[in-house]
């Protein structure tokens, strides 16, 4: 089993920061990605960035230049730094992790409850 566990969002202007926190738990040998997700009210659910296990990050063109992924191994964290937020950043923001469990070779999808961002203008 996998376990994902998100924090970190709130209301802030625009042009302000905030970082999200992602600590992983449970089978976390057998992750291969971890990624953020947003979804604002009535769009649907789409990929912010994600950080792979060889370090490899990709973004969503909207969030380049402002938003960046990464990990703290030790702590089993993967964080989203987001700066110079603007209004349509606003939403629910998901962290997942993926893998492959290594005892049965089934697929492993993990979800946070969401934590969400309200950029005011």
């Amino acid at each position: 089993q996998l376990q994902v566990v998100e924090s970190g969002g709130g209301l802030v202007q625009t042009g302000g920061s905030l970082r999200l926190s992602c600590a992983a738990s449970g089978d976390i040998v057998s992750i291969s990605a971890m990624g953020w997700y947003r979804q604002a009210p009535g769009k649907q659910r789409e990929l912010v960035a994600v950080i792979r296990s060889g370090g490899s990050t990709n973004y969503h063109n909207s969030v380049k230049d402002r938003f960046t992924i990464s990990r703290d191994n030790a702590k089993n964290t993967v964080y989203l730094q987001m700066n110079n937020l603007k209004p349509e950043d606003t939403a629910v923001y998901y962290c997942n992790a993926e893998g492959i469990s290594p005892s049965t070779l089934s697929p492993l999808d993990a979800w946070g409850q969401g934590t969400l961002v309200t950029v005011s203008s």
